[in-house]
């Protein structure tokens, strides 16, 4: 199972470290199939707090059908987050996604380009919750049921409120992939409580 981890510019590095790390505790400790690609639109993205990370591919050498499961880690505006995450490449990507029924999973603000390219219409998400709410009432405008809640899941899609929640978020990914059993064997081995 194949894991595309989206890093628009201005990705949170927390937020992006816990797919990489629950997903690799998986596939290292436990031998599961669980492989993350990253992808960027350069080899070389700079995240939140100007920390570079070089890419594995690049958005145009994605084919929707070589993976399983799309990660999108949040970011910061100051950062020019939302110059590429509300890209159109990006939002035809997360639709490619969405229509192949493929689990979408998102952290924080990373709900927002979900709701920009419409597969969240009419349908059950979050995302930043704090500073008066004010990025859910954004997600609102993309005609999302907004709820706020830590983590909500409606069908493939993943969506969570904050920084805070990004652990949980990889461990659902890896319960979606895999099974709530080999889920729980990873998250106990990290040293998280069941």
């Amino acid at each position: 199972m194949k894991t595309l981890l989206f890093l628009a510019k201005g990705v949170e590095t927390m937020e992006l470290s816990v797919f990489v790390d629950v997903l690799g505790w998986a596939r290292n400790d436990y031998g599961y199939n669980t492989e993350v690609v990253t992808c960027g639109f350069n080899k070389e993205v700079v995240s939140t707090f100007n920390i570079p990370i070089r890419v594995d591919k690049v958005i145009d050498e994605i084919n929707v059908d070589d993976y399983d499961a799309l990660a999108i880690p949040g970011g910061f505006e100051e950062f020019g987050f939302y110059e590429e995450a509300y890209d159109e490449k990006f939002l035809k990507l997360i639709r490619q996604f969405d229509s192949k029924s493929k689990i979408i999973a998102s952290i924080c603000v990373g709900a927002l380009p979900v709701g920009k390219s419409g597969v969240l219409k009419n349908r059950k998400a979050t995302t930043y919750h704090l500073k008066d709410g004010c990025r859910q009432k954004q997600l609102n405008t993309f005609g999302v049921n907004v709820i706020n809640e830590p983590i909500v899941v409606d069908r493939n899609i993943i969506t969570s409120y904050c920084p805070e929640t990004a652990p949980e978020v990889a461990f659902k990914l890896l319960e979606m992939l895999t099974s709530k059993e080999k889920m729980e064997a990873v998250k106990v081995a990290m040293g998280f409580k069941l």
